[in-house]
């Protein structure tokens, strides 16, 4: 077996110009190399891009698989979804029947005021306030000035929230009808009647509003 030197010297002495002068070790180990490298370039300029587009569909495979996952989930719970919100709409039409229409509204005030008196409470100011508007609906503040005592004060206010109609009861405030200091006794209860101011809030529908001025819009232009 020849050395590994003169296999080395042997190929510095080749003649690039004479490849058909080359032996035969020599002219299989050059085209192995120039295949090798044929080799690497094509991998370099066809598969790496391959293998890419290849990871890439992969990637989008799996983002498809959770999207079908999510959306089979959602028709799964279609008919539960749908119950929701039927009884959701359910709700939300029972609220708005407890809203007053514009025309109910001076009736519930006088619910209001006849509750008061059915718990014998005297009267010393009841005045609405101005309407204040809201997404769908409109708040009718009315405030509420009454005497009487501590025991009729809460059954007032226990029949007011048991109306058929929604009220809410807000700033109230309680204070004895005499301030004078011997008014009250030795253990700080005070005695006498009680004077309590309080807003009472109504509610009512926005929706009877647009309804009558598209009649109304509709009856102009036929005039027209």
């Amino acid at each position: 077996m020849r050395p590994l030197r003169e296999y080395i010297d042997e190929l510095r002495s080749l003649d690039q110009n004479n490849i058909g002068s080359w032996p035969t070790w020599a002219y299989g180990l050059a085209i192995s190399v120039v295949s090798l490298v044929i080799m690497l370039i094509a991998a370099w300029y066809f598969v790496l891009p391959k293998r890419e587009a290849l990871a890439d569909a992969r990637h989008q495979e799996q983002q498809l698989k959770e999207s079908f996952r999510i959306k089979e989930a959602m028709v799964s719970n279609l008919g539960a979804y749908r119950d929701q919100l039927a009884s959701m709409q359910a709700e939300f039409g029972t609220l708005l029947a407890q809203l007053p229409s514009k025309t109910e509204v001076p009736s519930l005030l006088r619910d209001i005021s006849q509750t008061r008196s059915a718990n014998g409470l005297d009267e010393e100011l009841f005045k609405p306030a101005p309407e204040q508007t809201k997404d769908f609906y409109a708040v009718l503040p009315n405030d509420l000035i009454v005497t009487g005592d501590f025991h009729h004060f809460a059954t007032f206010v226990s029949d007011v929230a048991a109306l058929p109609r929604i009220v809410t009861i807000s700033n109230v405030h309680i204070e004895p009808v005499n301030k004078s200091r011997g008014s009250g006794s030795s253990s700080g209860q005070a005695k006498g009647p009680l004077r309590m101011s309080l807003t009472a809030s109504t509610y009512r529908y926005l929706g009877e509003d647009s309804g009558s001025d598209h009649k109304t819009s509709s009856k102009g232009k036929g005039k027209s």
